[in-house]
């Protein structure tokens, strides 16, 4: 199933070909910096799409020669009362603590797809993802410090996770700009490729992934992100309980099935 093209002025636009839902951040011009019109329409897409059973996995981009350039600092939504300081805090509590929570508890598999510059909440909204793949061209800037600020959308959680409190430290202090390439090598994010192989390596990502078990891809985020405060044996532990539960459920089933048919699985689980 294909969706009818969306209305190419809005500041997302929300596509589906069969079980792929692309979310794709449209404010090119301002390299698709965060709005509460923005916002207004990301969450709630997010929302549909993990309520929609045809969803087998989300895809994550940016419009033109952006990913995400983190909040725009002109919209309205940051002005505080009259005369006192801008309502940073809140924008924060409103808009990204909801938005990386449900990024993060989705149904099915999440992919940044990043075509450029990923900076601030962009580039913590990106790792927030499952899997961030990057254009060679894109880069990832922890621009917080540049303006006084701390990394926010998880970026404080996020950071020392993926590569280290070293590497999370200098990068959220210096806001020095990582290239892809980089920021794949230190294990930031999962893999740079080439520009002109980019659309055609999301798309087939994208396209394998949606033939995947989105439950049990869903719970093997669960588990890991879950195992990061867990002593050895309770994840050992957690793995048992998930394992029985899956192992009680269609997709165990039919994977079984289609291995010794020697056929391609059709896999339903949510």
């Amino acid at each position: 199933m294909t969706t009818p093209s969306p209305d190419a002025t809005a500041p997302l636009l929300v596509t589906r070909e069969g079980g792929v839902c692309t979310l794709t951040l449209n404010r090119p011009a301002a390299l698709n910096s965060f709005t509460a019109a923005m916002h207004a329409l990301l969450l709630p897409a997010l929302e549909a799409a993990a309520a929609d059973p045809q969803v087998k996995v989300v895809v994550i981009t940016g419009a033109g020669r952006g990913f995400c350039a983190g909040q725009d600092l002109n919209d309205p939504a940051m002005a505080g009362a009259p005369g006192a300081a801008p309502d940073v805090g809140g924008v924060v509590e409103r808009y990204y603590r909801p938005l990386a929570n449900r990024v993060r508890t989705m149904p099915v598999p999440v992919v940044a797809a990043v075509n450029g510059v990923a900076a601030g909440a962009g580039a913590n909204l990106a790792l927030c993802c499952d899997i961030v793949l990057a254009a060679r061209s894109a880069s990832f800037i922890q621009a917080f410090s540049k303006i006084g600020l701390v990394p926010d959308c998880g970026g404080t959680w996020l950071l020392p996770r993926l590569v280290g409190r070293a590497h999370a430290l200098a990068l959220a202090m210096t806001g020095d700009k990582l290239p892809a390439e980089e920021a794949a090598r230190i294990g930031l994010i999962w893999r740079c490729v080439d520009d002109a192989a980019f659309a055609a390596e999301v798309q087939a990502l994208a396209g394998r992934m949606a033939a995947m078990p989105a439950r049990a891809l869903a719970e093997t985020r669960r588990l890991v992100d879950a195992a990061t405060t867990l002593e050895f044996d309770a994840a050992l532990v957690a793995e048992a309980r998930t394992q029985g539960a899956l192992g009680a459920a269609h997709d165990f089933a039919e994977g079984v099935a289609a291995f010794r048919d020697k056929r391609a699985p059709v896999f339903s689980d949510r």
